[in-house]
């Protein structure tokens, strides 16, 4: 018995032996393992790479020029005029415009020397100045990286403070005037109004330098919901309510951008200059002088002239057998403009003035339908092109696509 118990446990500890060797090999056995460790990208700046250099950066001063800046790095003025000379073709260094940035990239050692100097042109494009041997010139654009974003608003004073008090883009307030100038009169906009909106922003090095493509709009106006979905249609982008209607329409709702109106279409309005009550055939805006003022439709100038009636300078459209628009008061008029000339909706005619009898710059702005004065502002063009039959699937996929986005706005 005892035989066995002996023979028995040296079974069970040459498994045990077996088992410790299989599981837990010895060191020489074991596999090595090697940690390859990548090298961190170099991280560059106007294609430079930026740690090889002692950077320093400012802005144009008002009369500053290119030897101004950099003699104060120690550059001398034959290297700086052959510079100048050689850069000619890609950028001329007499347009540096002050209050844009530039950069000089000098070397680490003691010896600081100055190696490029880049300018800052715009938020997106710079021009690299090589100041060693070559003495050429680089033109660089930066990367612009788009950011799909989301707002929203309520109405309190105007679209463009909602924009700014709820941290968005203020010139979205002009992007949304122009994607609805047919259907809203953003002069007329209440408190209480609200919207929400995707679109997408652009961005270079972390700022924001403008506003991409606008994909979906909901803009409630009077209690009444609006929308905008942009969709492909005949090589282009454009955009329809949510059943397809164009939301382009035979005539812009108002001549300018951002105005207010001062006087309204009236059969009995006290003049400020004549002192009398008599018939206003028309809407005043009230602008700055100078402010732009559009066409509100394509058609053909029939008239161009001053009235010594008290009009002043003024410019008379006709826009098919039924409407004609007049734009009267004006500081002066946009160049080509002539009786006969044809203009596009949305073309500068002419600018925001005082001529005539008037009190202050404004546009007094009139409409003709079938030869009768009406008031402009309750005027319904028809709209233009749907989406057509054979797009109408693509689009619906694209309408339920972005409505289910602008859904998920919280106001």
């Amino acid at each position: 018995m005892k035989k066995y118990f002996i023979e028995f446990s040296f079974f069970l500890i040459s498994i045990l032996i077996v088992l410790l060797i299989i599981y837990f090999p010895s060191p020489k056995d074991k596999p090595i393992e090697i940690t390859v460790e990548e090298a961190p990208e170099p991280e560059l700046k106007f294609g430079l790479q930026i740690d090889s250099f002692k950077v320093e950066e400012g802005r144009i001063e008002r009369n500053q020029n290119l030897s101004d800046i950099l003699t104060a790095y120690g550059v001398d003025m034959v290297k700086i005029d052959r510079l100048a000379k050689n850069s000619r073709d890609t950028f001329d260094v007499r347009r540096m415009r002050a209050g844009n940035k530039f950069h000089i990239f000098q070397s680490k050692d003691s010896l600081r020397e100055a190696l490029y100097f880049v300018y800052e042109n715009s938020p997106f494009d710079y021009v690299v100045f090589d100041l060693k041997d070559s003495l050429n010139a680089n033109f660089g654009k930066k990367q612009v990286v788009s950011k799909l974003m989301e707002g929203t608003g309520t109405i309190e004073s105007s679209l463009w403070n909602t924009m700014s008090d709820n941290g968005l883009n203020p010139i979205l307030a002009i992007e949304l005037s122009d994607i609805f100038a047919w259907t809203i009169d953003f002069f007329g906009i209440q408190k209480g109004d609200r919207f929400r909106v995707i679109y997408e922003e652009q961005f270079v090095d972390s700022s924001s330098i403008g506003i991409g493509a606008i994909h979906a709009v909901q803009f409630d106006h009077m209690g009444q919901p609006n929308y905008a979905f942009r969709f492909f249609q005949d090589k282009r982008h454009d955009y329809f309510d949510e059943k397809g209607n164009s939301l382009r329409k035979a005539f812009l709702k108002a001549p300018l951008n951002f105005s207010r109106i001062s006087s309204r279409y009236s059969n009995n309005r006290y003049h400020p200059v004549l002192k009398i009550r008599r018939p206003h055939r028309g809407v005043d805006y009230a602008a700055p002088r100078g402010t732009p003022v559009v066409s509100i439709g394509d058609g053909t100038v029939v008239a161009k002239a001053y009235q010594k009636r008290g009009g002043g300078n003024y410019i008379k459209i006709k826009h098919n057998s039924v409407y004609t628009t007049t734009y009267m008061h004006l500081s002066g008029y946009a160049r080509g403009m002539y009786p006969g000339v044809r203009v596009k909706q949305g073309q500068v005619i002419g600018y925001v003035g005082s001529t005539g009898l008037a009190t202050g710059a404004h546009l007094d702005f009139r409409v003709s339908k079938n030869g009768q004065y009406v008031d402009p502002l309750k005027v319904k063009a028809p709209p233009v092109e749907p989406v057509k039959q054979e797009d109408m699937a693509d689009f619906m996929v694209v309408k339920d696509s972005l409505l289910n986005e602008l859904d998920s706005v919280a106001w």
